[in-house]
């Protein structure tokens, strides 16, 4: 049997510029993500680990650290220590945060992809795993160089985060839960800024601007007032036949000084 994949590549031209992805299906109809780059594909796995394998096994590498970390965790709570002495740590090394970040990677052009398919469900799954990978380096890593290599990609974690709830969101035909999610995604760029100590950093950022850039976006599309709210439920209310309910959405756009019909 052939190795050579030219007829798949010929046969799914890559244009550039564009993030080309699909869903294909193995043998035993396990659906595979692959991605069109220049000189050849990326495929992954759709769930669990991108590359299928499992480390120690276990799911992943952060799995498995994380399952020491709760050990730890234990022997603490059965030696009497006090969470205020100080927190255990597993000290790290530079291979062990070696692993846990290419795996990250992984994880990073699966959710990429997961949001070009508009699999947001996929993309905040993979986005909260990996920021619970630069949580796990940050508290545990022996050396400031490998927290640093980490807590570096965490505005663009919490960026596409963002993002994809904001995106599942406006499918559901949510716009204020989507305009919740960008607030939310906004504050949580501020914290990091300002605990890194630059604050100013904020509104500089990249990902900050283009959240803010959504949000402008979706204006038009949340309700344009309270009385136009409350509007709606009294209509809902009347075609429902709860007049309990319509008579005190009068009596609320009445204290608003407005008609229940809208004039």
């Amino acid at each position: 049997m052939s190795q050579d994949i030219s007829p798949i590549l010929s046969g799914w031209p890559h244009e550039p510029g564009k993030l080309n992805v699909r869903i294909v299906q193995d043998g035993e109809g396990e659906p595979w993500i692959q991605v069109r780059l220049d000189l050849g594909l990326l495929q992954m796995r759709a769930d669990g680990r991108p590359d299928g394998q499992r480390p120690s096994g276990c799911e992943s590498y952060l799995e498995y650290f994380e399952q020491l970390a709760d050990e730890l965790d234990v022997e603490d709570d059965a030696a009497g220590i006090d969470e205020g002495e100080g927190s255990p740590v597993l000290g790290l090394s530079g291979d062990d945060c070696r692993l846990i970040r290419d795996e990250a990677t992984q994880y990073y052009h699966r959710y990429v992809a997961l949001f070009m398919l508009e699999d947001f469900d996929g993309v905040v799954r993979d986005t909260t795993r990996n920021l619970r990978a630069l949580d796990l380096v940050g508290r545990h890593a022996a050396e400031e160089q490998d927290r640093g290599s980490m807590e570096r990609f965490r505005p663009f974690v919490l960026f596409m985060r963002a993002r994809a709830i904001a995106g599942q969101a406006l499918k559901d035909g949510e716009s204020k839960a989507a305009a919740l999610a960008l607030d939310e995604g906004l504050e949580a760029l501020r914290e990091y800024f300002e605990g890194q100590g630059a604050p100013e950093l904020f509104d500089q950022s990249a990902e900050v601007e283009t959240l803010r850039g959504m949000k402008e976006a979706l204006q038009p599309r949340l309700p344009v007032s309270q009385t136009a709210e409350l509007r709606k439920r009294l209509e809902e209310a009347v075609e429902q036949e709860n007049y309990e309910l319509a008579a005190i959405l009068r009596d609320e756009l009445s204290l608003l000084g407005q008609k229940p019909g809208g004039a």
